[in-house]
């Protein structure tokens, strides 16, 4: 087995296709048959079932699937950090981003990136922070940025920020409300909030349970975004993180509320693989993200006790 049957055997794997496969390769396909049954013959295992509607990979096709991608990304991070010269820094970042980080900063951070790192290719995915973990400890992504879990990590895990999370009312629609909310009174609000499989909803619920307090949204929804515009144009309250209704409020068209006794706080931190040191692009564009968000959260309680004033 070598490195370029692995390469073979990954895009095969991905485009499920040899006529695909081949073409991302740029090689012809009767070379790629060869290589993929090589391969086969060695392990003495199936890697692909062949169809006419394409290859699907079999149980063992999977494992090594698993198993080689984290190992064919190490050599490729290896090999451009190598080659890497001052002037031109080149490569692939893979990061996962949770929903509020996606949606609130991810443009502006990704332009700020460009400028400093024009030759540098980027994949995000996003996703609840569970899923990002695994992807992460499979050698999926490089890093991702999540809520902090309960449980304890394997992974290497980096503080970026602290965040309050506000309760959020229509400017237009909601009711007058004092300058704070109790938590004790939140479930006196009509409630739309992330379902449980979100990690902010996570962060509320260990409060509530911390503080004997039943959250019963009337409504459950994983888009932040969609939950904004509900809120907007609603009576139906929500609570979530300034950065991600920042925006909503500087329109006009959201109000918010610190809660107090308690504060509810989430934290955003970065976890990677202790085995697979990032590079200097991916710490860049992470560093560039955290600062986004500090920056916009910052705001977002300046804008808040301005508008409370």
């Amino acid at each position: 087995m070598d490195i370029k049957q692995i390469q073979y055997f990954i895009s095969l794997f991905e485009n499920g296709s040899v006529t695909r496969a081949a073409k991302r390769l740029n090689i012809v396909q009767p070379a790629l048959s060869m290589q993929i049954a090589k391969l086969e013959e060695e392990l003495n295992q199936q890697l692909f079932e062949r169809s006419a509607h394409g290859m699907a990979p079999t149980a063992a096709g999977r494992l090594m699937y698993r198993l080689y991608l984290p190992i064919m990304r190490d050599l490729v991070h290896a090999r451009a950090q190598l080659v890497q010269r001052d002037e031109i820094v080149t490569g692939h970042i893979s990061i996962g981003l949770i929903a509020s980080v996606t949606e609130s900063v991810l443009a502006d951070a990704l332009s700020r990136f460009y400028d400093g790192y024009p030759h540098v290719e980027v994949t995000v995915s996003d996703g609840y922070s569970a899923t990002l973990i695994d992807w992460v400890a499979g050698g999926q992504l490089d890093a991702a940025l999540i809520n902090k879990p309960r449980a304890r990590l394997s992974l290497d895990a980096q503080p970026l920020l602290d965040e309050e999370m506000v309760l959020a009312t229509s400017a237009q629609h909601g009711p007058e409300l004092p300058s704070q909310i109790e938590f004790a009174r939140l479930p006196e609000f009509e409630l739309v909030l992330p379902t449980k499989r979100h990690g902010l909803r996570g962060v509320l619920d260990t409060a509530a349970q911390h503080e004997d307090v039943l959250l019963a949204p009337r409504f459950e929804i994983d888009v932040l975004n969609a939950i904004v515009k509900l809120v907007e144009n609603t009576r139906f309250a929500t609570i979530l993180p300034r950065v991600m209704v920042e925006r909503a409020v500087r329109a006009g068209t959201l109000r918010t509320y610190p809660i107090h006794s308690p504060r509810i706080v989430r934290h955003i931190i970065c976890v990677s693989h202790p085995r697979r040191p990032l590079n200097m692009a991916t710490q860049t564009l992470i560093a560039i993200i955290a600062d986004e968000l500090a920056r916009m959260s910052s705001k977002a309680t300046l804008d808040s006790g301005a508008a409370r004033r």
